[in-house]
């Protein structure tokens, strides 16, 4: 029987979730296993190496306060944020993971007939938000796993409030540059607040590094830049991530965020874990080495990769989900790429050597039970 779905919004009720990838204690409860040792998550893009040392040690610090309310304003996190771009603190604002921004965005810029644009081989929460809020994605066509930043100008409608450019691209793993983001910001309509996803970009290799903030310091376009703790820092289990924006445009924010949305633990592992410079070099080159392995792995076994910059990598498989049920019996988690509109391709996460060495071990003896 029914109580609720008679009653909900019909686009809420008829919604799909997103799927995360699989937490390592359900695979070892579907395999029998007492503990999840011996098993490999390379599904979520996560950095296995663990949280920084001093976020940990500032996480341990924190602990006897607990019974308090975390600092609402993030101040002296956003004062880090701040002096590190060179913006004013009042142009930053923290958020519950980069992802909460882009719920606020849509709750501050969009309503009923309204649209976002993407492009149409990115992160599948930009067409989830959409929906939310009983607007249209418009996703744009990618040039092979690129973003045609032409094809999202070209896209773009009166009726178009946000056109977000996830960079580098999840789950493509492709980047691209300064001189084609600036084309870009240049172009876009004055009525269109352009949003740049860069959960990986400190990954990437410093030649390559895409500055965004300096349109958004300009103040010419309403420019946000997204970033997050949760993948180079290595707090994705905290979920802290943050916007830099002109002012005018984080005060809207504000208004639409829920009070104490980031937690006192985690404002206290991001301020700790932003100064470790030991920490992020040292994840940029386990990220460097395994990339390297698991793109030389997989070409020897007869795949053809996706060419990444950042820590993930994307290969066409046409039994895909049989690929990562094999995977998964042999104690590796990947992530099939279906819910991301790629049925026939999987990503895999660049982990520790041992790590990646056990993936492909474990993709050589799963290619052989599929031949």
């Amino acid at each position: 029987m029914s109580l609720f779905t008679p009653i909900a919004n019909s686009w809420i009720a008829n919604q799909r979730p997103y799927q995360p990838g699989r937490p390592l204690e359900e695979v070892a409860r579907e395999l029998g296993l007492p503990s999840i040792e011996g098993i490999v998550k390379l599904a979520s893009n996560e950095n296995n190496l663990g949280p920084s040392p001093r976020a940990m040690a500032a996480m341990r610090e924190a602990i006897p306060h607990m019974h308090l309310y975390p600092d609402g304003g993030a101040f002296y996190l956003r004062q880090a944020i701040a002096k590190k771009f060179g913006v004013a603190d009042n142009m930053v604002m923290m958020g519950c993971g980069s992802n909460e921004h882009i719920v606020l965005l849509a709750h501050a810029f969009m309503q009923e007939g309204d649209n976002l644009v993407c492009s149409a081989r990115s992160f599948v929460v930009y067409k989830l938000v959409a929906a939310l809020y009983r607007c249209q994605c418009i996703e744009a066509p990618m040039q092979g796993m690129t973003h045609d930043l032409d094809a999202m100008l070209r896209a773009i409608t009166p009726r178009t409030k946000l056109v977000i450019v996830a960079n580098p691209n999840n789950p493509t793993g492709t980047l691209v540059d300064q001189a084609a983001v600036d084309r870009f910001i240049e172009q876009v309509p004055d009525h269109v607040v352009t949003v740049f996803d860069e959960a990986y970009m400190e990954l990437v290799e410093p030649e390559m590094y895409v500055d965004t903030v300096k349109h958004v310091k300009a103040g010419k376009k309403p420019v946000v830049t997204l970033r997050t703790f949760s993948k180079a820092y290595g707090l994705a289990g905290l979920r802290v991530g943050y916007g830099i924006a002109q002012p005018d445009g984080i005060d809207l924010l504000n208004k639409v965020r829920q009070p104490f949305n980031v937690t006192a633990m985690a404002l206290a592992a991001a301020l700790a874990a932003l100064d470790d410079d030991e920490y992020l070099a040292a994840s940029r080159r386990m990220l460097k080495e395994g990339r390297a392995q698991l793109m030389a792995g997989m070409r020897r076994l007869g795949l053809d990769p996706v060419e990444s910059v950042t820590n993930f990598i994307l290969f066409p498989f046409a039994k895909a989900g049989e690929l990562t049920a094999e995977l998964t019996k042999r104690k590796v988690i990947v992530r099939p790429m279906a819910g991301f509109g790629l049925p026939d391709y999987v990503r895999v996460s660049v982990g520790k050597a041992e790590e990646n060495a056990q993936f492909l071990a474990a993709l050589a003896e799963a290619l052989a039970v599929l031949a």
